[in-house]
């Protein structure tokens, strides 16, 4: 019971998801950051929610990083503590995309859902594993701003100046 308490304190209980989505920004931010930093690997963490036991990915976290052709070291102590993520991706410059041993221990520790891209750096190219390294499918959607939702609301057309409104 106890142990239950201090998990729900620290937001860090088991979370439940039969569905993992990803926002279509957050692919094309990975395929990016591949191709932008081949020869060597990207390392990132994913930020995201949960709702209706679908895992939705809406994000990444930028941290300091360490960086080789051979691997990534991202300074996680430097993660806010209010800041929460649930799980990596990474590159792999070269042609696999399948996990190492680093890689699986990195996983375990690092949250529920990871991704790895290899060359060329396409959408096709990513694999996306739980945390016992065992692959998992995700879906890509499209992204929603909850900030133009909610600029909807308080906007509406008459409110919008036109081009010939300064003429």
């Amino acid at each position: 019971m106890f142990d239950k308490v201090i998990s729900k304190i620290l937001n860090n209980e088991e979370k439940e998801f039969h569905e993992i989505h990803v926002q279509r920004d957050v692919i094309e931010t990975i395929t990016d950051m591949g191709q932008s930093s081949d020869p060597y690997e990207f390392m990132c963490l994913l930020e995201g929610n949960f709702k209706n036991n679908i895992l939705t990915i809406t994000g990444l976290i930028f941290l300091p990083t360490d960086t080789s052709s051979e691997g990534a070291i991202m300074h996680t102590g430097m993660l806010p503590v209010t800041m929460d993520h649930l799980g990596s991706v990474h590159s792999h410059p070269g042609p696999s995309n399948m996990p190492s041993e680093t890689d699986l221990i990195t996983f375990s520790k690092m949250g529920l859902f990871h991704m790895i891209i290899c060359r060329p750096y396409e959408i096709e190219n990513i694999m996306s594993y739980n945390r016992f390294g065992e692959f998992v499918p995700y879906k890509i959607v499209e992204s929603t701003s909850q900030v133009s939702s909610v600029m909807d609301d308080l906007i509406d057309d008459e409110d919008l100046l036109r081009d010939d409104d300064f003429y």
